[in-house]
């Protein structure tokens, strides 16, 4: 209910901001986006690494089942702070909307919505200590470390390469589809006590997964297929 609460306050404030900015000229914020952007990567890049290490732990010792169906994400030292820090940094990052708006830069249907509805998720698991966060979490940093650096180089005025950016959105392609595979093993291991989900949790997952691999899908195609069989027409 709490997350619920925060997307529809996100939603509000960033409807509401970018109503306030229609006449008004956009702020720049470059160097606050760059620091914001950096400190994420940053997150992101550590995060990556200390949940890889559990991961590649129970991998080699206790085999994949347990990677995708063990809970000790939430109890062992290390890891159960990096799994609050990842749910955590799913609220952290509704920041990069606030500066979308301010900035006044186009504000898509996707942004906003794998924004909010990933925070829903990813909080509704850790509620419910959902087993196999392992993989979401150590994926999600793992792309984002690359995403958000990126961002940092791109902001701060440096000309990427087409193929840079495109190669940013494969791998967040990549991350959805590597959380769909997780699921479908987790669907043959539902009712093992070693894999505790909820059905309610399996398809609120599924269902976000599924429709966020869409709308990336349907980005890539408009952002640089169409638009490259567009100029070649040209």
């Amino acid at each position: 209910h709490r997350t619920l609460f925060y997307s529809v306050t996100y939603l509000i404030l960033i409807f509401g901001i970018q109503h306030f900015m229609k006449k008004r000229a956009g702020y720049d914020l470059r160097l606050p986006l760059t620091l914001w952007s950096f400190s994420l990567a940053l997150l992101s890049a550590i995060g990556a690494l200390r949940i890889g290490k559990q991961m590649s732990f129970l991998l080699f010792t206790k085999g994949f089942k347990q990677t995708v169906c063990s809970q000790s994400f939430y109890v062992h030292p290390v890891s159960k702070l990096w799994v609050y820090l990842f749910v955590l940094s799913k609220v952290l990052e509704l920041g990069d909307t606030v500066f979308l708006v301010l900035r006044k830069k186009k504000l898509i249907f996707l942004h906003w919505y794998h924004h909010a509805t990933t925070m829903i998720v990813g909080w509704h698991g850790y509620k419910d200590m959902s087993p196999g966060i392992g993989w979401p979490a150590f994926l999600n940093f793992s792309v984002h470390a690359i995403m958000y650096s990126y961002y940092t180089v791109k902001t701060a005025g440096f000309q990427v390469p087409r193929f840079i950016s495109m190669a940013v959105t494969t791998t967040q392609i990549a991350q959805i589809m590597g959380y769909l595979i997780i699921s479908i093993f987790t669907i043959f291991w539902i009712d093992d006590k070693v894999c505790p989900i909820t059905w309610t949790n399996y398809f609120l997952s599924f269902a976000v997964f599924i429709s966020v691999l869409v709308l990336f899908c349907n980005f890539f195609w408009k952002t640089y297929l169409s638009s490259t069989e567009k100029s070649k027409r040209e």
